[in-house]
């Protein structure tokens, strides 16, 4: 899978995320190493979700995974927190806002296709 790919995968998966009731501005970025590597950013803005294949330098937080790991986590297979203890997933910048990420993926349960 090349990371073209992978990341329309989950942009689709990402934006039946629903995050009416964030109010804080929230970015990440996604460094994902291996098959299907590469850079993007998520952003929840003022309700609104924005999921691009860039780099996002006014990032709240960088995930450092696999895709085989953020696919895991994104459908619910993986919790995020057993990652970084498994060393999957490595998380720099600020630790509360990283945590808020589960709560947007927590939203995507009964609506994902698989």
């Amino acid at each position: 899978m090349t990371f073209q790919e992978f990341f329309m995968e989950v942009k689709e998966t990402l934006m039946g995320a629903d995050i009416h009731d964030v109010t804080e501005h929230l970015a990440y970025q996604f460094n994902i190493t291996g098959e299907a590597g590469g850079i993007f950013y998520v952003e929840a803005k003022d309700g609104v979700l924005h999921v691009e294949p860039y780099e996002y330098y006014d990032r709240d937080a960088i995930f450092i995974c696999s895709a085989d790991t953020l696919q895991k986590i994104a459908t619910g297979k993986l919790d995020p927190i057993m990652a970084v203890t498994m060393q999957k997933l490595k998380v720099e910048g600020n630790i509360d806002k990283a945590l808020k990420l589960k709560g947007l993926l927590g939203s995507l349960k009964g609506k994902k296709k698989k």
